[in-house]
């Protein structure tokens, strides 16, 4: 039994450690803010650890999830020296390449092993185990933590040196943004044509064009609900990192600068902490008088 801790209750981080306490390796969890992690603890059945020394000296695993680079760096420093040589930390957060290599060089300082592992599936794939996760690091250390890897995701995919999973996740990030912008303007598309849009998804879902996002968001959307499953917010930040990417080598990727530009107008208009699936405001505009 691998003793594993969650750092970060958010959406993500939440339902990962709702799972392994199911599996009977959650040893703590800990969240920067106590309020938000009592009820993350509360809705998933486990509890939550006030003193963070306490979470992370009680583990085997450590696993964090974070929101920004900033974030993941500043607990990196923090924990590193609160572990024991030969303790894993995996990260799950989407952080730019750079910052992942960064936090293995603090982790390894210490002795510790650093596994760069974003995740994709959003908030229903972190609370059903269904995450599919994209690793970087050492193969021994990953085959050592997998039971409590297959815990929370249902594929864990090496990719390579630390760093390789950050550019695994951007790979589908760009990915996300495309299957965004075809199923929203497409629906809008459909919705302007006066159909019967529950029938719209039906038929299309069944063929060649049928998708994830269209079965999980496609309704929603047409209602005008967007409860977040992914914020917009955070994919922004996601396809930042990608820009950031290109840009080091004076490259552009027109699906990348679209979304950005589509994104920062809904962010503006307050609807950042929509799901993406909001773009579809933006597509509806395009059809109106």
């Amino acid at each position: 039994m691998i003793n594993t801790t969650v750092i970060g209750l958010g959406a993500m981080g939440a339902g990962m450690a709702g799972n392994l306490h199911r599996a009977g390796m959650l040893a703590a969890a800990w969240n920067r803010t106590p309020a938000r992690g009592e009820a993350a603890a509360r809705e998933h059945g486990f509890r939550h650890t006030p003193q963070l020394q306490a979470a992370v000296q009680c583990a085997d695993l450590v696993i964090t999830s974070v929101s920004a680079d900033e974030d993941l760096l500043d607990m990196t420093l923090t924990i590193a020296p609160l572990l024991q040589a030969g303790n894993v930390v995996v990260d799950t957060s989407t952080v730019a390449i750079e910052t992942a290599r960064r936090a293995a060089e603090i982790y390894e300082a210490h002795g510790v092993h650093f596994l760069d592992a974003p995740v994709s599936g959003g908030r229903e794939g972190a609370e059903n185990g269904s995450l599919v996760m994209m690793v970087g690091g050492d193969t021994r250390v990953l085959e050592q933590i997998m039971p409590a890897l297959e815990a929370i995701s249902r594929k864990v995919v090496h990719m390579g040196p630390v760093g390789s999973g950050q550019a695994t996740k951007a790979v589908n990030q760009i990915m996300v943004a495309g299957i965004n912008h075809a199923v929203t303007e497409a629906l809008a598309f459909a919705q302007h044509q006066d159909l019967d849009m529950a029938r719209v998804i039906e038929a299309v879902g069944g063929g060649a064009a049928g998708n994830w996002f269209l079965e999980h968001r496609g309704q929603s959307m047409c209602e005008g609900r967007y409860e977040p499953g992914f914020k917009l917010a955070l994919h922004h930040k996601d396809l930042k990192i990608c820009q950031d990417i290109l840009a080091r080598e004076h490259k552009q990727l027109p699906m990348v600068e679209m979304t950005l530009v589509l994104y920062e107008r809904l962010i503006q208009a307050g609807h950042g902490d929509e799901d993406i699936s909001a773009l579809f405001r933006s597509k509806k505009a395009l059809l109106e008088d």
